[in-house]
């Protein structure tokens, strides 16, 4: 039977080099905002012999995610494996000044819409899927305020529910990704010498045998 993952957040960055990495293996449900970005991966998996699933959907939208893990389980019964690479990076300031707009977006797509998520697609993992969250721990860092709180509070989420599922199951990894030159980082460091960051491809490569362990 054909392995399936669900890699939200995958249309750029390392989801996408992730549902690549993936693509000989897996039948990759690729979901993403960006409808061109998600065609563009397409192509590249098809051109390398694998086959996937295009989502164009907003995290956020609580119908939408439904239609999403229905479908999925309508198509193949269950989902073997989880990566949620998803996130908004609000712009850096001091926490006096935050804007209520980013802070309230933060919380919206990186802890309601992640809190959303674990509880439809825990019945599609079951027992013996697999879920993949990714830290970034900059909370109490200056002028990380949304990002860091909203970022900080994704993987409380992520680590209650690995606690809860140790012995049952699905298994709940939360790993640490180096350093890399992706959309999100440029943001928070927009000089920064992207030379000497660690490519997405080559991370995704390094990670993929924890993630399917």
């Amino acid at each position: 039977m054909t392995q399936t993952a669900l890699i939200t957040g995958a249309s750029r960055g390392l989801g996408a080099a992730l549902a690549e990495a993936l693509a000989p293996t897996h039948h990759v449900i690729a979901v993403g905002r960006t409808t061109g970005a998600l065609e563009e991966l397409d192509d590249r998996i098809q051109a390398a012999g694998g086959q996937a699933t295009l989502a164009p959907m907003d995290i956020t939208v609580d119908a939408a995610m439904q239609q999403l893990c229905r479908g999925i389980f309508d198509r193949w019964g269950k989902l073997d494996l989880w990566i949620h690479t998803a996130v908004q990076a609000a712009s850096l300031g001091p926490v006096p000044g935050l804007a209520m707009k980013d802070v309230e977006k933060s919380l919206k797509v990186n802890v309601s819409a992640t809190a959303r998520l674990i509880a439809y697609v825990a019945p599609l993992l079951g027992q013996s899927g697999r879920a993949v969250f990714f830290d970034d721990p900059r909370g109490g860092e200056a002028f990380f305020g949304s990002y860091g709180a909203s970022k900080a509070a994704q993987i409380a989420l992520a680590r209650s529910w690995a606690t809860e599922t140790q012995r049952i199951g699905p298994r709940v990894l939360i790993l640490t990704p180096p350093p890399m030159p992706t959309a999100t980082r440029a943001r928070f460091y927009p000089g920064e010498e992207r030379s000497t960051l660690t490519p997405v491809a080559d991370v995704a490569r390094q990670l993929l045998p924890e993630i399917l362990g």
